[in-house]
């Protein structure tokens, strides 16, 4: 990955897509060596998997619906333009208990692919 040297605008439209977990959604709107912007869209009733990065952090914003972030601290539930701040090494699982799609950013430093460590 080089690092680009201009300002360029991103939509979803023209986005790098990818699909994960059970019908989840994510575009990459940034993916540099340095830092990860990750839109992404989970259905009602679906989970990642228990996990951490050994470098990355991460910040997960709402943008609409209602997002629990589990770590062995608590359940968080977070609402549209409500985040958290996951450390590196901070053991977590996002999930969607609602009923209606959650709509989120994940902004990661560095990068967490690779990174992943699934836990149990």
């Amino acid at each position: 990955m080089t690092q680009p040297t201009t300002i360029a605008s991103v939509t979803l439209v023209e986005a790098e897509h990818y699909r994960w977990g059970a019908g989840c959604d994510g575009w990459h709107l940034v993916k540099t060596p340095t830092l990860s912007v990750i839109a992404e869209r989970m259905p009602p009733g679906t989970a990642e998997v228990s996990h951490r990065h050994g470098r990355a952090q991460q910040f997960f914003l709402v943008l609409s619906g209602e997002l629990v972030l589990e770590s062995p601290g608590g359940r968080h539930v977070l609402r549209a333009r409500e985040g958290a701040h996951v450390p590196a090494g901070v053991s977590h699982q996002a999930l969607n208990a609602s009923a209606e799609p959650v709509e989120f950013l994940v902004i990661s430093e560095p990068p967490s692919h690779g990174d992943r460590q699934v836990d149990g």
